[in-house]
């Protein structure tokens, strides 16, 4: 991968967005998939807001001209946009049907050499890649939200992933200044299938009475200096994602410790979903 490096990103939806701002930060051309022109649309107005106001949470990020590089990015429903990127980024939602079929979409589309990046919460990479004519072309890099303020990567190893691949993705990277952690493939890797616990359980906490959501996510951040609670966390995430992703992680090892917390789907239910519904655990102006 040289200077021609183009990026395909498949759904506009937050990691979407978040991941493309990311690249036109680093001057990175790429084309923005997605099959609903108003998620396109409000993609864009999403993205040119984080290259003008990001920079003043993160110094770090490159200033750039918000015109010009917003010529860098190409917003379709056509996915046969793609068809001259060399890497793709494919942040479909995390139902496994969909995937799938974006995933013979792209293996009919690309004659040539090609690398996917599954963005995915919990799925595993080993079965994604088994959707492909490449499997060993296919690999997990868990983005966290915003990407753009991150500086680290989860890389997750499919089991016919190739040492070149994650060569490629790891170059991928680094253009846009990342570390990566790179684990083997087992469904929620490392950071989810941690951090759900946490999230569910505090989850737990609320439903039995023993403390309200400000009081459990005041006890990580001043006991243990988190950032941010596993509460603030799951409304950041989606409340409704979170459930979904642990119904994957109980289904994927049949563990009771996976179990959904009732108040979670009750909440869902009530399309309380955090911060994307401007409310959940907490309240959000929107």
């Amino acid at each position: 991968m040289g200077t021609a490096l183009k990026i395909g990103v498949i759904g506009a939806g937050t990691m979407g967005t978040c991941i493309t701002a990311d690249l036109l930060f680093h001057e990175l051309p790429c084309v923005l998939v997605d099959i609903s022109e108003k998620a396109l649309a409000d993609a864009r107005a999403e993205i040119e807001k984080v290259l003008r106001f990001a920079v003043v949470i993160n110094k770090d990020l490159p200033k750039v001209n918000v015109a010009e590089v917003m010529e860098k990015v190409r917003f379709t429903t056509d996915i046969r946009d793609v068809s001259d990127c060399s890497y793709m980024i494919e942040n479909v939602p995390e139902h496994w049907e969909t995937k799938e079929q974006v995933y013979k979409q792209m293996d009919h589309i690309f004659a040539g050499e090609m690398y996917y990046a599954a963005n995915t919460s919990c799925l595993s990479i080993t079965k994604l890649g088994g959707v492909t004519s490449r499997p060993e072309n296919v690999i997990g890099v868990h983005f966290m939200n915003p990407s753009y303020l991150k500086s680290t990567v989860e890389v997750i190893k499919g089991h016919h992933t190739s040492d070149t691949c994650i060569e490629q993705t790891v170059s991928v990277l680094k253009k846009l200044n990342k570390e990566t952690i790179i684990v083997n493939d087992y469904p929620g890797f490392v950071s989810n299938r941690i951090s759900h616990l946490f999230m569910n359980e505090a989850a737990f906490v609320v439903q039995d009475q023993v403390a309200d959501a400000a009081q459990v996510d005041a006890i990580f951040k001043k006991c243990y200096g988190h950032k941010m609670g596993p509460l603030e966390t799951a409304d950041l995430i989606g409340l409704d994602t979170v459930v979904h992703s642990l119904d994957v992680l109980y289904q994927s090892y049949q563990d009771p410790k996976y179990r959904c917390c009732p108040l979670l789907r009750k909440m869902v239910d009530a399309n309380l979903l955090g911060k994307k519904s401007g409310r959940g655990f907490f309240t959000y102006k929107k």
